[in-house]
Parts: C-alpha cells; structure tokens; sequence
C-alpha cells in the first residue's frame, strides 16, 4: 500500500539543483491490533457427576443395611491408605469397610432403627458393615489391628445392634457376647441334665419344643447380657 505526502510550498526547494532532506525523527510501533474472541461456554457436567456419585454412595450404604446385624463406626482420620487396604484383608466375608462422608450415611440410615448412629457421626470414621450374627468374630480383626498399629486413638464411636446404640465404653459386651454356638451347646448340655424332665419335653408336640427351646435361649441371653453390665 503506498502512502502520498503533502508539504506545504515553503517546504518545496527553491532552486533547481536543491534536494529536499527528509530526516525520521520518530517510528510509530505497528502494535498488532487484537480483537476479544468470544469464548464458548461448556456445559458444566461436574456438578452432576458429583450428584451421581453420592447418589451412588446412599444407595450402596443402603444395600449394606438390607442384611445387616451390626453396624458400626471406626474413627479414620490418620489412616494411611495401605493400612485401609490391609485392614480390609484381615476381615471376615460377612464384614464390609466403606469410607463415606457421614452426611451421605445419615441420609441412607434415615427413618430406620440405624439412626442411632447420629451422636457419633462427627469427624472421618469407616463404617463396618457386619452381615452375621457372629459378632465378636467380625469384631476381633480390627482390634487386633488397632493393637498392631498402636492405633489407640482410632477406636469404635459407636455401633448398633438390634435396635439398641452401644457407646464405645459398651463395645466390651459386642466383643465377648457368646455366639449362637455356644448358647446352643449350653441349652444342649442343660437339656441332658434330668433337673428339666428331658423325657417329658422331647415327648411334647415340636411347636411346644420350639417354644421351650426358644425361651430358654433367651434365659441365657438375659443372663449374659446381665454379666456384661456388671463388669
């Protein structure tokens, strides 16, 4: 692009053979000229993908509750990852660690008798799911890790086990109540004492040698369950 000057006429050269000097005394910058593109807006897909992820957190917590006898929290904070994993190998199949925010478990234990577990839903804490009615067997691995690790401060916040709470000073009952095994060897070693007319029961109709049976072991259980208090 070629570009014309104009001078005014006492610049122009008064004799012939006299040149005109043109001296550049000062250069402009050509600065590139930039002009604010509009920027396209994205969808905004990760607030959704969080909701779907804690979705999915209810509802798992919720499936763990479908056949569960014990529910339990477990202080986590300080927790390295490998100790999470190795802890998890030392459990039985019929106990499950989840780790979830405890906003997302009182939402899943809402409305049921695991609501319990409110007061103690404070800092991080796992939550062991135990789907037997074994309890000091699902309960002994983590102890004996807590021991190992001198985990001391990472102990029980609380727990749940037929619809009554259990304070962390109560775990001592829940890690030593007997199991059903032993209740039945007790009731079977009691059945062959003739103080109870084992002949006369066995010879009752099996409904009435149900509800014998049945009564009894729950003598049992209220006599342990009184042990356990007064320890």
């Amino acid at each position: 692009m070629e570009a014309s000057l104009r001078l005014p006429s006492s610049f122009l050269p008064t004799q012939p053979n006299q040149t005109l000097t043109l001296t550049r005394t000062h250069t402009v910058p050509n600065f590139p000229i930039s002009y604010p593109s509009r920027r396209c807006r994205l969808p905004v897909i990760r607030a959704a993908i969080s909701r779907t992820k804690k979705e999915e957190t209810v509802d798992s917590v919720k499936n763990q509750l479908e056949s569960c006898h014990l529910l339990a929290g477990i202080r986590f904070k300080g927790f390295t990852v490998k100790q999470f994993q190795e802890l998890r190998r030392s459990l039985p199949d019929s106990a499950h660690l989840l780790v979830a925010k405890n906003t997302l478990v009182g939402k899943a234990i809402e409305g049921t008798q695991w609501e319990l577990l409110r007061p103690c839903m404070k800092g991080m804490n796992a939550w062991l799911f135990v789907h037997t009615e074994e309890i000091p067997e699902a309960l002994k691995p983590y102890r004996s890790f807590q021991r190992e690790k001198k985990l001391e401060e990472n102990d029980f916040v609380g727990g749940v086990f037929e619809g009554k709470f259990y304070g962390p000073e109560e775990f001592r009952f829940l890690e030593t109540m007997p199991s059903r095994a032993e209740i039945y060897a007790k009731l079977l070693g009691s059945l062959q004492s003739p103080s109870i007319g084992i002949i006369g029961t066995l010879q009752a109709p099996a409904r009435e040698l149900v509800m014998v049976l049945k009564a009894y072991v729950q003598k049992l259980e209220e006599e342990s369950n009184g042990v356990a208090s007064n320890a």
